[in-house]
């Protein structure tokens, strides 16, 4: 398995991941809903620092993560929203999902990003040291429909506690694609 971060991301094959994916997962709505999240992400300018990374075994493309920011009005920090993951179901249970957020996270470390945020299961996530968080600590973009999946981690050096941060001073704002209550 391949993994990277390519240059110019294809729109096209990484939407019909993420179409399949969560198609397969929960339903064709979905599957749509969530595809048009990643075209529109995709499709953001250079200058919004859209992160991907892609996971491929030869020339199938098997899974893929994007980042994208969280912008604090009164914090400086870097902040990176996880979401959304994909790995194509003939993939599913090998590690490919496990492989790119553990890959992303250290390109994320390696590029200065000092927190990490993702919206989903916290069993899953907390492998890999995301831990769950109130909205007063990292006030999201949006109310939340299930504050259970709010979680973070910062970036730092496995050598210190990955869970802990000083709260984020608000209000936060996410890129375009992502200001839609719905998805909250």
């Amino acid at each position: 398995m391949r993994l990277s971060a390519p240059a110019s991301p294809e729109a096209k094959p990484i939407s019909q991941l993420f179409q399949t994916a969560f198609t397969d997962a929960a339903n064709a709505e979905e599957g749509t809903l969530v595809a048009g999240l990643v075209t529109a992400l995709l499709a953001e300018p250079a200058e919004a620092h859209v992160q991907v990374f892609t996971a491929q075994q030869g020339q199938t493309l098997t899974g893929c993560i994007l980042f994208s920011p969280l912008h604090y009005a009164q914090d400086k920090r870097r902040v990176a929203l996880l979401s959304p993951v994909a790995v194509h179901p003939d993939w599913q249970g090998k590690g490919v999902g496990s492989a790119l957020i553990r890959f992303g996270l250290e390109q994320l470390r390696l590029d200065g990003t000092e927190i990490a945020v993702t919206y989903g299961d916290p069993a899953y996530y907390g492998r890999f040291g995301f831990r769950q968080v109130t909205v007063q600590e990292l006030p999201p973009p949006h109310p939340l429909s299930q504050p259970v999946g709010w979680q973070a981690m910062t970036t730092a050096d496995t050598s210190t506690d990955a869970a802990s941060f000083a709260p984020l001073q608000g209000p936060c704002t996410c890129l375009q694609p992502f200001d839609d209550p719905a998805l909250w």
